[in-house]
């Protein structure tokens, strides 16, 4: 789904203010509030917009540890394998990957004794063939996509903002 320069202008403003009203985000733009809801609406049922909640942190929550375990998988045992993994809440996200593994996950943890626990866990759970964890030392680019929605704004040029 192409995004055009309001669609741009709307997704930036959610994510630099995400607790301003509808009423208010279209007054700063300068639009309809219908115009701007109509927007939004698209932009949900086409998945462009994906969630509207609160980002938390995981070392505010007591789990500072940051680590990303490759898991190596049975063939065939992919899936119980992910369903698995969504039982274990330490495990914030999962990936089916290429390369060396079957599945990325990234792991947080309360200290280092507790993701050992939380890696033996998962070794033991049926299917998984064997793990490798690499432990994140420090933040270098925060998770962010405004850069990425100013790019895609910017490739869908000056199409007329009223065309939908």
């Amino acid at each position: 789904m192409a995004v055009d320069a309001l669609d741009t202008r709307i997704l930036r403003l959610l994510i630099e203010q995400p607790r301003t009203s509808v009423r208010e985000y279209a007054r700063i733009l300068g639009i309809a509030r219908g115009t701007l809801q109509a927007r939004l609406d698209r932009m949900e049922r086409d998945g462009v917009i994906t969630g509207t909640g609160p980002v938390l942190s995981p070392a505010a929550l007591g789990h500072p540890v940051l680590a990303f375990v490759h898991i190596e998988v049975t063939q065939g045992r992919l899936d119980e394998v992910g369903d698995a993994l969504a039982a274990v809440p330490e495990i914030v996200e999962a990936f089916s990957i290429t390369g060396g593994g079957d599945l990325l996950t990234r792991v947080v943890a309360r200290d280092n004794g507790h993701l050992e626990d939380i890696v033996q866990r998962l070794i033991r759970m049926p299917g998984v063939v064997r793990t490798r964890t690499e432990m994140a030392l420090r933040e270098r680019v925060p998770h962010r996509l405004l850069p990425l929605v100013e790019a895609v704004g910017r490739a869908a040029g000056p199409r007329a903002e009223s065309s939908r």
